[in-house]
């Protein structure tokens, strides 16, 4: 079993956890929790409890936080991460052995799993369908991934299962209307694990695992990063505007929705990184596409979510 080596210059042990659990990626599980549950409140026409939002927020960051450390434990021990970057976890940086971050993933997988179990013996059983199918997909995520599922993967538990157990929590019934709604941005979180991927076609390649970045190469990942990234603005039209215009039974979104395109413009920023990948105008700009990806999916999902709770406010008040 690898090991790293802690150096001298470690930081106290509580932050050493805190990177291991790798925070910047967190809004990318969370936010769609909050989405399910502003729509739950707005659109489902449940009653709010803030008690149930903040323990699904807080299963969802026990839950993500233990499939990071689990993946950077893989990750780490098949070679796949040796080098430091701005988003590297705490293995990489000789903080914490891969024994120990391995143990902190089993102990928050089971803290997690508790606090659902709990939630969904309190809301019912649909809860347990929709939290039992994001916890396989967390914990098999490192084997999905090395199979070209991982984009699958954080689709369903950082985008439509998110939002879909929000909405149960709060109304304590399944609905498709959440599920089809954080679609978008299901599809920019998958932009954020592509990106990652995109950058390690090489290295992934040389250990012999295979992302569908790597199947893809580097023009095919170019046009699959530029659809994930401007599909969430056409599909979110299409749900206001067809349901409107034409016989398809769906219900609307909010004309409030139409909010989103003011992420429109960071959109076209990201792209135009990935676009100068080869000669970027600042050395880091395509190594931390990941990151910056990750910051537009928060933006694009507090829009989202202020959209609806403006319906909420438009139609009440």
């Amino acid at each position: 079993m690898t090991e790293a080596a802690a150096p001298i210059s470690s930081p106290p042990a509580l932050k050493r956890w805190i990177i291991a659990a790798r925070p910047w990626s967190l809004p990318a599980s969370t936010m769609p929790v909050v989405f399910g549950t502003a729509l739950a409140a707005v659109v489902g026409g449940a009653r709010f409890s803030p008690l149930f939002f903040l323990w699904a927020i807080l299963t969802m960051v026990a839950l993500h936080s233990a499939a990071n450390m689990l993946s950077d434990v893989f990750d780490f021990r098949r070679g796949l991460d040796r080098d430091v970057t701005p988003v590297s976890g705490a293995i990489v940086r000789g903080w914490l052995t891969d024994r120990q971050v391995f143990r902190g993933a089993a102990a928050l997988f089971v803290l997690g799993t508790t606090s659902g179990l709990l939630i969904a013996w309190l809301t019912g059983r649909s809860l347990l369908i929709v939290g039992g199918i994001g916890l396989a997909v967390g914990v098999c995520y490192t084997l999905l991934k090395a199979q070209a599922l991982g984009d699958l993967a954080v689709f369903l538990n950082f985008g439509l299962l998110g939002a879909a157990g929000a909405w149960i929590v709060q109304t304590k019934v399944f609905s498709w209307l959440p599920v089809l709604w954080t679609v978008p941005m299901g599809l920019l979180v998958i932009a954020i694990l592509h990106a990652n991927n995109w950058r390690d076609i090489s290295s992934d390649a040389e250990k012999r695992v295979t992302t569908l970045a790597g199947h893809l190469g580097d023009r095919g990942s170019f046009i699959y990063y530029g659809a994930l990234l401007f599909a969430p603005f056409a599909i979110d039209i299409v749900l206001i505007t067809l349901p409107r215009f034409t016989a398809v039974p769906l219900r609307p979104m909010p004309w409030t929705f139409l909010f989103v395109l003011l992420a429109l413009p960071n959109a076209l920023t990201l792209w135009g990184r990935a676009t100068r990948r080869a000669a970027p105008r600042r050395p880091m700009d395509f190594i931390i596409l990941d990151g910056a990806t990750a910051n537009h999916n928060l933006v694009f999902g507090l829009i989202s979510t202020a959209a609806v709770v403006l319906e909420g406010f438009l139609k009440w008040g």
